[in-house]
């Protein structure tokens, strides 16, 4: 079976906030699984429900695949508890929008609260692309899109 279709710009169901998961079951597993699929075959670092037109709060993401051995995580009703003061600026892609990367500030470590798709609560610490990762991720349930949090002076490398 295909992995699902990624929404590109300007579906207006990118733009909408994703709804809390609510059920952990067999439905909200092959979900995840597919989205997983999608994610590798557009070689991407991570991708949220919404963009496959599923409006719930959930992404997967696997920051490290590119430079080692894949890693794929599935967070469901993800919530930020505390981000750093000191940022970091990266360039970033988006599976939903084509084109150039675009240079984005955010900050450089964040403390994340999620469920697993058995939906038991996790928390933990993330840094460097993962937290950048994350951030994307979180944006895009909440109908944000990369280009909103683009840097001033545009494109970057």
């Amino acid at each position: 079976m295909p992995p699902p279709a990624i929404l590109r710009v300007p579906d207006p169901r990118l733009r909408l906030r994703a709804r809390p998961v609510g059920a952990f079951d067999a439905d909200l597993a092959r979900l995840a699984r597919a989205m997983l699929g999608a994610m590798y075959a557009a070689h991407g670092r991570g991708l949220a429900a919404p963009q496959i037109g599923a409006g719930l709060r959930l992404f997967v993401m696997d920051a490290r695949w590119k430079d080692g051995p894949p890693d794929p995580r599935v967070f469901a009703d993800p919530e930020i508890l505390w981000t750093s003061p000191e940022t970091a600026t990266r360039s970033e892609g988006c599976l939903s929008i084509p084109g150039p990367p675009v240079s984005v500030t955010r900050p450089a470590r964040l403390r994340l609260a999620w469920r697993t798709l058995a939906g038991e609560p996790r928390t933990a610490p993330f840094d460097g692309w993962e937290a950048a990762c994350i951030q994307h991720e979180i944006d895009h349930l909440d109908g944000i899109l990369v280009t909103d949090r683009a840097d001033q002076g545009g494109q970057g490398a």
